[in-house]
């Protein structure tokens, strides 16, 4: 990011930010290639929410289809959301504090993100750009085993055991020892920052947006719940299987930089709670995670080895993919950053005719100007940071 701030000594006159430094040209891209091709660009894009993007760009394609993902899939994809939305919440933490200069608060907020990499990596092979969502259901059901630590010359028998300890049962046991232990660890976060002296004096009535003013500018997410708003499309508009789960909405007082940082620490509470539900619901009733389609779905490869149509299908899909009914259609997810939607024009071919994102960084990004006007130029970080921008889905 560029960004060109006009001064008068050390008070910020006028903040102009300067895009398109990263631009790689994701929605052009997409439409040179068949759907199923471009879910790992949706990963690239916000590149700490990655599953949540994906969700976006697979509900779209759905909606043209006019298929529907089995309900474990849909209970599988919620569960990831909300992982996804704590990893994104702990990156901001830490890297908002880090801005303020609290070193401690990122080593702390790392510790956590590392077990949740590890979910990811289980159920799709990578740490961050899963491309474990498809149409009609995800990639894959849940692996009944978490990939152990092995002694090496960091770390004895003895440590290794130790760290092995929560991972000797499936992915689901991982994770529900994860979200048991999570609360304590949000207390600690709150311990350092919430009524720190310091924190305070860098965070309260610093780039305040009044509700009326959030709506105007286009806010969604934290940004606008900060600003006491209480909007969010997994209540107002609910997809997947978010009207089946129980949670609150956090939403702020002042919409300042403190206020989004109390709104964000509290909807890591929230996504732990609706963690747990899908853990709960996901034990009690197995199922298939994928539509037996497979003019949009591939047949399993041990069944793919042996029977001709079904080699046939998986060749033909991977290849050209499937061609979309004719149409237009808007899906967007309640993305850790805001809303996130995904507008596709289908021609009737089997790659998009038009695909523009709503990218809620790009939005927030614009609010910079207003936010800092009157501040000092230390005040401009804090802001800044407190916005979360993730220039991937900035530039796109």
């Amino acid at each position: 990011m560029r960004l060109v701030l006009e001064l008068d000594g050390e008070v910020v006159q006028r903040a102009d930010p300067h895009i398109g430094l990263l631009h790689r040209a994701t929605e052009k891209l997409a439409e040179t290639k068949p759907f199923n091709q471009s879910i790992g660009y949706m990963d690239r894009l916000d590149y700490v929410s990655m599953m949540c993007n994906e969700h976006a760009y697979v509900m779209a394609i759905e909606k043209l289809l006019g298929i529907q993902a089995p309900i474990r899939a849909q209970y599988i994809r919620v569960m990831f959301d909300e992982i996804t939305r704590i990893l994104n919440h702990l990156m901001q933490l830490g890297a908002n504090a880090l801005d303020n200069g609290a070193m401690s608060m990122f080593l702390y907020c790392f510790r956590e993100r590392e077990d949740l990499m590890d979910c990811y990596e289980a159920v799709s092979g990578a740490r961050m750009h899963a491309t474990y969502y498809r149409p009609g259901g995800v990639y894959r059901d849940l692996p009944d085993f978490m990939p152990q630590y092995q002694p090496s010359k960091w770390h004895n028998k003895k440590q290794v055991h130790d760290m092995n300890k929560n991972r000797q049962g499936s992915l689901l046991d991982f994770i529900a020892d994860f979200v048991e232990h999570f609360p304590k660890k949000i207390d600690e976060y709150e311990t350092l920052l919430t009524d720190n002296r310091i924190w305070k004096q860098r965070t309260v009535d610093i780039g305040v947006i009044a509700p009326e003013r959030a709506l105007q500018l286009g806010f969604t997410g934290p940004m606008l719940r900060a600003s006491g708003i209480a909007w969010d499309l997994r209540k107002t508009q609910p997809y997947a299987v978010y009207d089946k789960l129980e949670f609150d909405i956090p939403v702020g007082l002042n919409g300042d930089c403190y206020s989004r940082y109390l709104v964000r620490i509290e909807e890591m509470r929230q996504s732990n709670r609706i963690v747990k539900q899908c853990i709960e619901w996901l034990r009690k009733n197995p199922g298939p995670v994928m539509l037996a389609e497979h003019k949009v779905t591939p047949p399993s490869r041990e069944i793919m080895k042996s029977d001709m149509e079904a080699m046939i299908h998986h060749f033909k899909l991977f290849t050209e993919g499937y061609c979309v009914p004719e149409g237009e259609v808007y899906a967007a997810v309640e993305h850790p950053k805001g809303e996130f939607g995904i507008y596709l024009i289908s021609d009737g071919a089997n790659k998009p005719y038009r695909l523009k994102i709503r990218a809620p960084s790009f939005v927030h990004l614009s609010s910079l100007d207003e936010m800092t006007r009157g501040h000092m130029i230390a005040d401009v970080v804090a802001s800044l940071s407190s916005i979360d921008v993730v220039f991937g889905e900035v530039d796109r």
